[in-house]
């Protein structure tokens, strides 16, 4: 059995920022200057469509694979010895167009997670392909499972069932329901007893929708442990291993948790 509390603790950085309407090259080289501040971290969390901002002009903005992105996160990761992550509007092998969050790791490996639950409010089922996977991936042996912005509303994606000791929420979180993002994440930790960690943006899109940040992590009880409000700039935060093991101790409900599956 894995040793939980014997995993060294994980910083993460959160980067909460507004973003350059559909202009790649501009929202790199800020975010090339933001990551000056992230310095040290394990983890750094980018927003979700970071380049581009919310946009569903998939078949115009679409980057390959193996595109611009993937080789500047590639070189972001190996610059600063860190994991680094947020999502980018990617056409995939197949020629479908994917919200897909890119998981790069200083050893030069990019890993990816597709976003399941696609916006209809907003049409992006129209123009983006559903991931049909979770995933896990680890940092200096710490789980952890990522998910995009409306996935956050589907408690049954995001349950844990591979033991994770992080979620991970990259999005474009509205102002107009901001409550409900400041009421699910909590929900989030304390139904799965892990630490939650989510990054908004802030500012205005090009459509005219704003965003008021709140990038926060919690604890596995819902409690606070940052919060950024609505401001721009870059978080950090340690997470405690050994704390969460000894809660999962003292309170293990998740020996009594449904099984289920995915249809």
């Amino acid at each position: 059995m894995r040793d939980l509390s014997a995993l060294p603790n994980l910083n993460i950085a959160l980067v909460q920022t507004s973003l350059a309407w559909h202009d790649r090259q501009a929202n790199l080289e800020h975010f090339e200057l933001l990551l000056e501040q992230a310095k040290g971290a394990d983890l750094i969390v980018l927003p979700e469509m970071f380049t581009t901002g919310f946009s569903m002009e998939s078949a115009t903005l679409a980057e390959p694979e193996h595109g611009p992105t993937h080789h500047w996160l590639k070189a972001q990761a190996a610059k600063y010895n860190a994991v680094i992550t947020g999502s980018v509007i990617i056409q995939a092998a197949d020629g479908s167009h994917r919200n897909r969050l890119l998981w790069a790791r200083p050893d030069g490996e990019v890993l990816h997670y597709d976003k399941r639950h696609l916006f209809r409010m907003a049409g992006e089922h129209h123009h983006y392909t559903p991931g049909e996977r979770q995933v896990q991936f680890e940092v200096k042996g710490w789980r952890i499972r990522p998910l995009i912005c409306y996935d956050l509303r589907f408690p049954v994606w995001s349950r844990d069932a591979q033991d994770t000791d992080l979620l991970l929420y990259t999005a474009n979180w509205p102002g107009a329901r901001r409550l409900h993002w400041n009421r699910l994440l909590p929900a989030r930790a304390i139904e799965n007893l892990c630490y939650v960690a989510a990054v908004n943006r802030v500012g205005m899109d090009g459509k005219g929708f704003a965003y008021t940040g709140d990038s926060q992590v919690l604890d596995f009880q819902g409690e606070t442990l940052l919060s950024a409000g609505e401001a721009d700039g870059v978080f950090q935060v340690n997470l405690d291993a050994a704390e969460l093991a000894a809660y999962r101790t003292r309170f293990p409900a998740n020996l009594d948790a449904d099984t289920f599956q995915f249809v």
